[in-house]
């Protein structure tokens, strides 16, 4: 089961948070401001967070960029905001998902198992299936289970994000993935920025060994996506021509 930490400030509905995750076997911590949450989370390896917007020190959309500036745990916002900007704001800001309260814990519960189920976290079971072989481009290796990724043999530190981007493509070898498929997949939102997508791309890149000038995996045809493939091989160097003796 999953390590959780409630960032919640209502006394009752912590309480009542805490009782039902509990009881459906996930170990759970809790807060009540965002400084005690930031903490937390510097401090202590967890699956998730489930962020209320409403605490006494921040507001829960500042302690989400501050969040995602130490950590990328998936985090689901609880908020009884329901304006749409608003929503779009906090996903593009680094949310992996949202309630509007009140919601019911099977609701909250069910979300959960979505988000813990795409970022691979949560811990397994003995009825789980064996973990998958790695996904392989060139010198790439992706393994989506285990969240782990190589480049010629050297491990790649990615963000979460990073790794769910590079990991999609990998499992799309030559394919041009258009953007709204990658919003849609990967960041989970139906439309977006396009800009979220050319930044992660860069960060992608750099880790790689190249540029958006001089790619080898991630190649951008404009006006329709991206697609990964195995890099083409250097052609042969000239030799120089002999001096004559």
């Amino acid at each position: 089961m999953a390590r959780l930490l409630v960032v919640e400030d209502d006394p009752f509905v912590r309480s009542a948070l805490i009782r039902e995750l509990t009881e459906a076997s996930h170990t759970v911590r809790s807060v009540g401001t965002a400084l005690e949450a930031l903490r937390e989370v510097a401090q202590v390896g967890f699956d998730l967070v489930i962020l209320d917007l409403g605490l006494p020190d921040l507001d829960g959309a500042q302690a989400l960029k501050m969040l995602r500036g130490i950590t990328d745990v998936p985090v689901i916002v609880a908020t009884a905001r329901d304006d749409e900007a608003e929503i779009i704001r906090l996903l593009t800001d680094g949310a992996d998902d949202y309630l509007v309260k009140p919601f019911s814990v099977a609701h909250l519960t069910a979300r959960m198992a979505a988000v813990l189920r795409r970022t691979g976290r949560g811990g397994g079971t003995a009825g789980d299936p064996a973990p998958s072989a790695a996904l392989r481009v060139g010198g790439l290796a992706v393994d989506p289970l285990r969240r782990l990724a190589e480049l010629d043999g050297a491990p790649l530190d990615l963000t979460r994000r990073e790794f769910d981007l590079l990991a999609y493509l990998a499992g799309r070898p030559g394919v041009v993935v258009p953007r709204k498929e990658l919003l849609a997949e990967v960041w989970q939102q139906s439309y977006g920025d396009d800009q979220t997508i050319d930044v992660h791309l860069s960060w992608l890149r750099r880790k790689l060994g190249e540029t958006a000038a001089r790619p080898r995996y991630l190649h951008t045809v404009r006006g329709v996506g991206v697609k990964l493939e195995q890099p083409r091989p250097m052609p042969p160097q000239q030799q120089p021509p002999a001096e004559p003796a």
